[in-house]
């Protein structure tokens, strides 16, 4: 038999690569000789750069780059064996994990340091960037990245702008002579799950600013200053970033990535499934088993599991999700087009014991799973 393991992790628990290890030795216990293939996948979020420094065989680069209140700090991003793609977290050197929560105000902060990550990517060489963008502080519509690649920002007066949320209302002029030559010769795609416009009611202000450390009048103010940038870039660009889905995404740096960089939005999982060869990988399975922490409401909306349901779809291949706990009902398991879906937890823990006993649980739910197989095939 052939299974395909691909779980994204257990929050605070297991690994990705974890989670393969143990279903190999539960499946293996029933079925020696099955051929396993191992697939830990991500989505984007929190644990996506362990993901593909695996399929990337990449090696990590640190520079020292601006963090969201223009401190200097180290930040790191992935450089491919074949030097070729590069993988950049937002996060790192743009996110809200690097204030305190007494720093946390997106009128202040800025995307310069994401910019610095792709400004050095790019003098090494790459041909294609991965930009992850979950995880930011900033509200900034994609200006302190672009000012890294060279865009000046000039107020009415001509003058320069610093580029933070509080100074999107007094763009007038988008200075692009200075740009990095090099930027048009790459591909970069940003992994994007979200569809919140630019601005507006759903927008980037007013839907994550408050969040960011705005308050109610700032969000309107942020609001009404990625507005104006919009209108700035339609001049100069001919693009109307609000018609993006997307492009309200890290404080409007989905738009500005389209904008700037003449990226593409593309789902997370999608691109990580890329990187993995998944499609092919899959081909002639009789199993694909994953799982994460929990398996809720929100899986449904752009999570690891719906990105392996949807590819296993199209190659008609079954799903089986062993998860920490789920949290679902029998209706909206059969809507999802899981197969097989259990929590693995075999008696009452606290919260620490049931982390402690993950791969044990773990390893017996995909000894359980193998054995029915087993009976169900006599």
């Amino acid at each position: 038999m052939k299974f395909v393991i691909a779980p994204d992790k257990y929050k605070g628990s297991l690994s990705g690569r974890e989670f393969c290890e143990a279903v190999d030795s539960g499946i293996k216990m029933v079925f020696p000789n099955a051929l396993v293939i191992k697939k830990p996948l991500a989505d984007g979020g929190d644990g996506t750069l362990e993901v593909v420094k695996d399929y990337l065989n990449a090696s990590e680069v640190k520079i020292v780059v601006n963090d969201p209140l223009f401190r200097k700090i180290e930040a790191k991003y992935l450089l491919s064996k074949d030097k070729k793609t590069a993988y950049i977290e937002m996060s790192e050197a743009s996110g809200y994990a690097l204030l305190n929560k007494d720093e946390m105000n997106c009128m202040h902060t800025s995307s310069l340091g994401t910019g610095e990550l792709i400004a050095d990517a790019l003098k090494n060489g790459v041909k294609a960037i991965i930009l992850g963008i979950g995880g930011s502080a900033t509200n900034d519509g994609g200006m302190g990245t672009a000012v890294a690649l060279g865009y000046k920002f000039l107020d009415e007066y001509g003058n320069e702008l610093k580029p933070i949320g509080e100074n999107l209302i007094k763009v007038k002029e988008i200075d692009t002579s200075r740009i990095i030559s090099i930027l048009s010769d790459v591909e970069i795609k940003v992994a994007c799950d979200v569809a919140n416009p630019f601005y507006g009611e759903n927008g980037a202000a007013k839907i994550y600013g408050p969040q960011k450390g705005a308050s109610k009048e700032e969000v309107e103010f942020l609001d009404e200053g990625l507005r104006n940038l919009a209108d700035v870039m339609k001049t100069t660009f001919d693009i109307d970033v609000q018609k993006i889905a997307g492009a309200g995404a890290a404080g409007g740096m989905g738009g500005g990535a389209m904008v700037f960089l003449d990226a593409n939005l593309t789902s997370g999982i999608d691109l990580i499934m890329e990187l993995a060869n998944f499609k092919n990988t899959i081909e002639d399975a009789d199993w694909i088993i994953t799982g994460e922490g929990q398996l809720d409401h929100q899986t449904i909306s752009g999570k690891t599991i719906t990105g392996v349901l949807k590819s296993a779809k199209s190659k008609n291949v079954p799903v089986a999700a062993l998860c920490g706990s789920v949290d679902v009902s029998i209706n909206e398991i059969q809507e999802m087009g899981l197969d097989y879906a259990v929590s693995i937890l075999n008696k009452i823990h606290d919260w620490e014991e049931a982390k402690a006993s993950s791969h044990k649980n773990l390893e017996q739910a995909a000894y359980n799973f193998a054995n029915l197989l087993k009976i169900s095939k006599h």
